[in-house]
């Protein structure tokens, strides 16, 4: 069984030495609690380390404000775009009636039809072995019809699987509480994982669970993280640099 390593330092030895091949996981959590840095560190460490091109959809900010988010941790997107090695998906122009000059974009307006066409196209153009998915909340489903929100994942990570490309749905959760925004995103996905920010004796405090992780024997225990310069890191991998808020 082929592993895929997520570039997130201290994750794999969680998760069975990574996430396995051609699968979907569901990353969820609340606001603040570093949803699309991990997915862009998944992105990043695998088309810079691992030479596995990535994919990255973003459906809530446009291009260029994710590029400059990942330039806060020295991931230079644009240079792996050119070298084809990272390619963004604008989703979000077209839902903010705005124009775009990238090259996968959703021109005709938002559709899941048109999305899932257009994902085909830059997977098979750019041969990604990963995708990032950000996030689920702007995909236009209705959260509060369950079996659309079921039938719609089901859909789009066929088409993943089938292309057997290795998929980080990013999701939001209602509360501290809650798993997922539906409820039904964690029983889609082979994985899934919580990033949680809980208010400590002085300070806000970070950690990750993994759920579940199919085909796998992962932790079942909560462990802390922190964000520093680097990007993510997990329990005990000491980051060199401060942390950040």
């Amino acid at each position: 069984m082929n592993r895929v390593k997520t570039g997130i330092p201290g994750l794999d030895e969680l998760v069975g030495g990574g996430f396995v091949e051609g699968t979907t996981v569901l990353l969820s959590g609340c606001t603040g609690t570093g949803k699309t840095i991990f997915g862009l560190q998944f992105l990043y460490t695998g088309a810079h380390q691992y030479s596995e091109p990535g994919i990255l959809v973003t459906l809530e900010s446009r291009p260029e404000e994710t590029r400059t988010t990942a330039m806060q941790f020295g991931w230079d997107l644009r240079a792996l775009e050119k070298k084809g090695q990272i390619v963004i998906v604008d989703a979000a122009s077209s839902k903010a009636g705005l124009p775009t000059s990238e090259k996968y974009a959703l021109r005709r307006g938002f559709d899941m039809t048109t999305l899932a066409e257009e994902l085909y196209r830059a997977i098979d153009e750019n041969r990604a072995r990963r995708l990032v998915i950000d996030s689920l909340s702007g995909l236009g489903i209705r959260f509060d019809a369950p079996s659309e929100v079921r039938n719609e994942l089901f859909r789009i990570g066929a088409l993943l699987r089938e292309l057997n490309v290795t998929s980080l749905f990013i999701g939001e959760a209602a509360s501290e509480d809650a798993q997922s925004l539906a409820g039904v995103e964690q029983f889609v996905s082979q994985g899934f994982i919580t990033l949680n920010l809980v208010e400590g004796t002085d300070s806000l405090e970070r950690s990750l669970v993994v759920w579940k992780m199919q085909n796998t024997s992962h932790s079942l225990k909560r462990h802390p993280f922190v964000i520093c310069s680097e990007g993510i890191v997990i329990g005990g991998a000491r980051p060199k640099t401060k942390t950040r808020a």
